[in-house]
């Protein structure tokens, strides 16, 4: 597993955001086999980089199941790349970060809080969560407001955060219907290097944001069952071929529509057995299943991604 600090070369690439498999049972505690050959899938098709958090439902989990998770992760071998994630809540973090300490990732993602919050006081709450872990974080900008109401002083302590390097990258995923105009981006990135920025919404902003904004690499829901094809799709970008990359990116929006009509995390977590790389059980509160005919719906969806990655 790798425990070097993180770089900014380390954040050039592929981050499959992949599931978390749940026994089929009253207690639907993890399954750590079937949540390993999803990850040994990824890495058989040249995936080194793995980030758990919306998808895999990290909002939700007790303690006692996030201790699990760490120790599951720690065993990573090789040249793999486990990040954890941790809170959203202040209270949260600090008791998750009691037990990162104990491990050696490079570092952890804070997931977006949601609550009452301003920029100063979360600016502080970052800087004692990392100081707790021992480790730096990696920050998830989901929408205009994560750093409070004031754009400038959200921005001005994500800057502080990174100087200090409090904050070793940010995982960028505010939806803009059109990602090429995206005047919050553009105040981020006049504070900080772009190279720290990642594209965090999946393959759909993901030629734009490299191609127009200059970011180094994308993380993928849809990826972790086609992570050749996202492989792909990063390198043709890499070298400019955008009409390539266009092609590929195509390949992802069946799958990508149905996680924006239904919900991101559920449906790929569905998807992944839906294609046979995973018995992924149940979604824990709180949300609940698909239904029987979304189910069939995505089923083949999910069946040709894996297909055309295979072919590729």
């Amino acid at each position: 597993m790798k425990t070097t600090p993180v770089t900014a070369e380390d954040l050039r690439g592929v981050f499959p955001v992949p599931p978390l498999a749940r026994r089929p049972d009253a207690g639907r505690a993890f399954d750590f086999e079937q949540s390993g050959r999803l990850v040994r899938h990824m890495q058989g098709r040249g995936m080194t980089r793995f980030l758990y958090g919306g998808n895999a439902f990290l909002y939700h989990l007790t303690l006692a199941e996030y201790e699990q998770l760490l120790e599951w992760l720690s065993g990573f071998e090789g040249d793999l790349w486990a990040i954890p994630s941790l809170g959203p809540s202040y209270g949260r973090a600090l008791d998750q970060a009691r037990l990162l300490r104990r491990y050696k990732f490079p570092c952890a993602m804070m997931l977006p809080c949601a609550d009452p919050r301003d920029a100063a006081g979360l600016e502080r709450g970052y800087r004692e969560a990392s100081d707790a872990a021992g480790m730096p974080l990696i920050l998830y900008v989901k929408d205009e407001s994560n750093f409070g109401g004031d754009h400038e002083a959200g921005l001005d302590a994500v800057a502080r955060l990174v100087d200090d390097e409090v904050c070793v990258a940010i995982k960028y995923a505010v939806v803009r219907q059109d990602p090429a105009r995206d005047p919050y981006l553009e105040h981020l990135l006049a504070r900080v290097e772009r190279g720290r920025v990642v594209s965090g919404i999946g393959e759909r902003p993901a030629i734009v944001h490299m191609r127009d904004w200059k970011l180094p690499g994308f993380t993928t829901g849809s990826g972790c069952l086609a992570p050749r094809l996202s492989a792909q799709l990063f390198q043709a970008c890499a070298e400019g071929d955008y009409e390539k990359a266009e092609e590929l990116r195509a390949k992802f929006i069946p799958l990508e529509d149905l996680r924006d009509a239904w919900g991101p995390a559920r449906v790929l977590h569905h998807a992944a057995a839906a294609a046979g790389l995973a018995e992924t059980g149940p979604v824990p509160p709180y949300l609940s299943a698909l239904s029987a005919t979304q189910l069939e719906q995505l089923k083949p969806v999910a069946e040709t991604l894996l297909d055309e990655d295979t072919r590729t």
